[in-house]
């Protein structure tokens, strides 16, 4: 590429290395985390919901475990969606990404090989919560027909286990930020000497 593009663009980017303020894929992940981790808590809810009756109708809380049901499903859906714009503003956040080469992660990774772990991971988890999106429709509107359950112990057992690789991914992602400086603005301005307090007021 021509390096006075190159130039023109880096000469619009911020602190943070990005033209705007603040980041976008960071705030998106948490969306995307918390809808799917409340949509398999809920179904993990309605599931159980004969086991803890008792103490919706000793608060007198009229609770059914369609309730359940309906904010697992929903939730479900919003991460799907939310989860298509956090890979894309991720990916277009990366491409714009400047790491210290010279740095390695508390896993003993370099900059580059954890960007690309974290990116190849996410387009990974955007699959993984698709799917469990359509399985969780199949499940709504086929299988639970003629049941009062409207999910299956292994879809639960499979939405836990995709918990556990967030997880891991998250963890990717916080490196970045904090060990490798990735569209951090203090940690921008301090590398080029700047005062904090002056600039971040």
């Amino acid at each position: 590429m021509n390096s006075e593009l190159i130039d023109q663009v880096s000469a619009q980017l911020g602190a943070n290395g990005l033209p705007y303020s603040i980041p976008i894929h960071p705030n998106l992940v948490h969306l995307t985390l918390g809808l799917f981790i409340i949509g398999i808590t809920f179904d993990v809810l309605g599931k159980v919901f004969p086991l803890q009756k008792w103490i919706f109708s000793s608060l007198a809380i009229p609770v059914q475990p369609a309730n359940f049901f309906d904010v697992g499903w929903y939730n479900m859906i919003g991460s799907t969606i939310f989860t298509i714009f956090t890979v894309a503003a991720g990916f277009y956040e990366m491409l714009l990404a400047t790491p210290s080469a010279d740095l390695k992660s508390a896993w003993g990774m370099p900059a580059m090989e954890t960007m690309l772990w974290h990116g190849i991971g996410g387009v990974f988890l955007l699959g993984l919560i698709f799917g469990m999106t359509i399985w969780r429709g199949w499940q709504r509107f086929i299988w639970s027909q003629n049941r009062d359950e409207q999910v299956q112990w292994s879809y639960l057992a499979a939405g836990i286990t995709v918990m556990f690789i967030m997880y891991i991914h998250g963890t990717l992602g916080a490196q970045m930020a904090a060990e490798f400086g990735v569209h951090n603005t203090a940690d921008s301005l301090l590398r080029l000497g700047e005062d904090l307090n002056t600039m971040l007021k």
